[in-house]
């Protein structure tokens, strides 16, 4: 897979909003309401703005795109504090290709674990959807919450853990901060 990884600027809005549109066709056929589906130039371009988003050129054209929202804007909904991964798309003519396998595990490994140190990540996708699901689980994804998006979608949340020392810590800690007993830790096991 050859190509170019970047992060991508405002300027590149009308072509992430083109790729968009076409990988996301199939979904908009199911009547998959993702905020993707049914995005504009002005939402992309905010998006593009307020996140990291990457974007996979091969011979000059978007073939790839992902954005990283993390989880400190205000004003977003985060289910937990690790990034939160969201728009992932792929042309359609270079599906099957090791395109978006390549821009995941670049923003996955080589971004969120190597230099942001991010201990997970987290996406989510629909219930009803017939293959992202098990396309993310075999990345080493593993659901871990649902529920219904602000659009009436069922949802399903999946965590991969990039840093598994790190991540335990923090979760240990997190339990002991949200219960000062411990019992929760002595379910755990990790008391």
């Amino acid at each position: 897979m050859a190509g170019i990884i970047r992060i991508a600027g405002a300027g590149d809005a009308p072509a992430v909003l083109d790729l968009l549109r076409a990988a996301y066709q199939p979904l908009r056929e199911m009547g998959i309401r993702f905020t993707a589906v049914t995005a504009d130039l002005d939402l992309v371009r905010r998006t593009v703005e307020r996140h990291t988003t990457f974007l996979l050129e091969r011979d000059g054209e978007a073939a790839a795109t992902v954005s990283v929202r993390f989880p400190w804007p205000i004003g977003e909904g985060h289910l937990a504090s690790y990034p939160f991964i969201h728009w992932f798309a792929v042309a359609p003519g270079l599906k099957r290709q090791g395109v978006g396998s390549a821009l995941l595990q670049h923003v996955e490994d080589g971004f969120l674990r190597d230099q942001v140190k991010a201990p997970a990540v987290y996406l989510a996708t629909a219930t009803r959807h017939p293959w992202l699901r098990g396309i993310y689980e075999r990345r080493g994804y593993q659901a871990f919450h649902r529920q219904p998006s602000s659009r009436g979608e069922e949802m399903v949340f999946l965590r991969k853990i990039l840093l598994p020392e790190i991540y335990r810590d923090l979760e240990v800690a997190e339990l002991k901060r949200s219960d000062p007993d411990g019992l929760a830790l002595v379910q755990a096991g990790a008391a």
